[in-house]
C-alpha cells in the first residue's frame, strides 16, 4: 500500500527556518517526480516546488531563493528546506506524486509563521 507521510511543520517566527520531510512506503522516490504543494486558509492549493527523478527542480516565484527541495534516496525521503520564512508562507504543506496512473498525497503538515 502506497503511503506518503509528511513531518516537520510547526510554528516559527518570521525569518526562521523549517525543514519538511516526506517519507514514502510503496513508491521509490528516485523514480518519480515529487512535488510540494501548500494550501492557505481560503486559498487554492498551489505548487511550491518540484523535484524530478533526474533531480531537476522548479519553484514557485514566491519561494525562489528561499526554499530548496531535495531527496535522500537511501531514506526514500524528499525534503523541503524553508528559509527566511514569511507570514504569507503559513499554510498546510502536502507532498504529492503519481505512480501507475494514480495520484498520491500525504496528510499534510501545518506551517505557521508569526510576524
Amino acid at each position: 500500500q502506497v503511503q506518503l507521510v509528511e513531518s516537520g511543520g510547526g510554528l516559527v517566527q518570521a525569518g526562521g527556518s523549517l525543514r519538511l520531510s516526506c517519507a514514502s512506503s510503496g513508491i521509490t522516490f528516485s523514480t518519480r517526480t515529487v512535488n510540494w504543494y501548500r494550501q492557505a486558509p481560503g486559498k487554492q492549493r498551489e505548487l511550491v516546488a518540484m523535484l524530478s527523478s533526474g533531480e531537476s527542480t522548479n519553484y514557485a516565484d514566491s519561494v525562489k531563493g528561499r526554499f530548496t527541495i531535495s531527496r535522500d534516496n537511501a531514506k526514500n525521503t524528499v525534503y523541503l528546506q524553508m528559509n527566511s520564512l514569511k507570514p504569507e508562507d503559513t499554510a498546510v504543506y502536502y507532498c504529492y506524486t503519481n505512480f501507475l496512473g494514480k495520484t498520491y498525497w500525504g496528510q499534510g503538515t501545518q506551517v505557521t509563521v508569526s510576524s
